[in-house]
C-alpha cells in the first residue's frame, strides 16, 4: 500500500448460510406464553423495568439450535420445515417474524437468529495454528492472522492462502498481505469453515537437517584446514 494514500474501503458481504451450519433462534413475545412453543428450552424470560418480556439465551447448552439438513432445510417448533439455505440471518429473522404473524401464532414477535458454527481453521507459518471460534458472524483475514500470533519467521507475506468450500466447490484464493488488494478479495472477510493457510518462504528445518546442515559444515572446514597446511607444507 501507498503510504498517505486513501484506498476505498470494501461493504462487508452478507454471510449466507449453508448446509450443516447451526444456528439458534429464539422468539420473544409481549405475553411469554406464547413464544415458549417456539423455543424448545433454550432460554428463560426476563422482565426488564420497563415491563418488556425479553429472553434470556443459555449459551452453554449444547443441545440449542438447529442444524441445517441436506436439503437446506430445519425443522422449527410448530411451523415446520423451512428452507434456510443461502439466506442471511436477517433474512431468516425476517422468515420467522412473517410466518409467526401469517399465522396469528404472535402478532408482534421479536426474533432473534444467530451463527452458533462459525469456525476459522489458522495454519501454516503463523506463531500458533489454531481453531477460532468467532462468538460474532464477521472476521477478517488480517484478524483471524493476527488471532493466530501473526505471521512466523518463516512465513510468506504473498502467499496468504483462504481454501473456501462453497455450493459443493472447494477453492484457493491467494493474497498478499502486503498489497492493497487484500481488501478487495472476496476472502478478506472470512465465512464458517473457512482454512487460512500461511505458506513458508522455505521448508522449515528438521533436527535431522539440522544435523547433517553442521556434519557438512564441520567436514567442509576440515577439509580446508587439511588443504590450507599441506600447502604450507610444500
Amino acid at each position: 500500500m501507498v503510504p498517505d494514500t486513501a484506498y476505498l474501503a470494501m461493504e462487508i458481504p452478507l454471510l449466507r448460510l449453508q448446509k450443516n451450519d447451526r444456528i439458534q433462534i429464539v422468539v420473544s413475545a409481549g405475553a411469554p406464553e406464547l413464544a415458549a412453543p417456539f423455543n424448545g428450552g433454550v432460554g428463560n424470560y426476563r422482565v426488564g423495568d420497563d415491563g418488556n418480556v425479553s429472553t434470556v439465551v443459555d449459551r452453554s447448552s449444547s443441545t440449542s439450535g438447529y442444524t441445517i439438513d441436506q436439503d437446506g432445510n430445519i425443522d422449527f417448533p410448530i411451523l415446520g420445515k423451512m428452507r434456510i439455505e443461502g439466506l442471511t440471518l436477517e433474512d431468516v429473522r425476517e422468515k420467522v417474524r412473517s410466518a409467526l404473524i401469517a399465522k396469528e401464532y404472535i402478532n408482534n414477535p421479536t426474533v432473534k437468529v444467530d451463527l452458533l458454527n462459525l469456525k476459522v481453521t489458522v495454519m501454516g507459518a503463523v506463531t500458533r495454528q489454531t481453531v477460532l471460534d468467532v462468538p460474532e458472524a464477521r472476521i477478517t483475514l488480517l484478524e483471524a492472522v493476527t488471532q493466530a500470533g501473526g505471521l512466523s519467521n518463516i512465513a510468506n507475506p504473498q502467499a496468504i492462502v483462504v481454501i473456501r468450500e462453497q455450493d459443493g466447490v472447494r477453492k484457493k484464493i491467494v493474497h498478499d498481505i502486503e498489497a492493497a488488494s487484500i481488501f478487495d478479495s472476496p476472502a478478506y472477510y472470512l465465512q464458517q469453515n473457512d482454512i487460512v493457510y500461511v505458506e513458508p518462504k522455505m521448508a522449515e528445518a528438521t533436527p535431522r537437517d539440522q544435523r547433517n546442515r553442521q556434519f557438512w559444515t564441520m567436514a567442509v572446514g576440515v577439509t580446508g584446514l587439511v588443504l590450507s597446511t599441506l600447502i604450507l607444507l610444500k
